[in-house]
């Protein structure tokens, strides 16, 4: 996940206006870690067929809440990372920028913070 500026024309050399990020790429922040997170999520989806198994097979209640939790805190922990790299990205390179885009995107991942605390 990059940020290394690369130059172009701008009116004031040195400017900030003069950088082009990842974002500016179009790049998401998780672009560089996407066949990792593919993986995890794969692992999570075989984690919710395993409950969608224990059903079917009649499995005992606490034990498919067992593996309820389990596989609530392997999505939680997924968005946790996905937040994080959002943060390193999309805010950082705001925050490079400056202006009005920085409050935008802090209110953007507060608001997104406050919706993974309320599951």
């Amino acid at each position: 996940m990059s940020l290394t500026p690369d130059p172009v024309p701008a009116s004031e050399p040195g400017s900030v206006s003069d950088v082009v990020t990842d974002h500016d790429r179009g790049i998401h922040g998780y672009h560089h870690e996407k066949q990792e997170h593919l993986k995890r999520l794969r692992r999570i989806e075989g984690q919710i067929r395993g409950l969608q198994r224990m059903v079917d097979e009649d499995v005992y209640c606490i034990d498919i809440l067992t593996q309820v939790s389990a596989s609530t805190k392997a999505l939680q922990s997924f968005a946790l990372q996905l937040l994080e790299e959002h943060l390193r990205h999309c805010v950082a390179d705001a925050a490079l920028k400056g202006g009005d885009e920085i409050d935008a995107k802090v209110k953007e991942a507060t608001r997104a913070i406050a919706r993974m605390l309320r599951t």
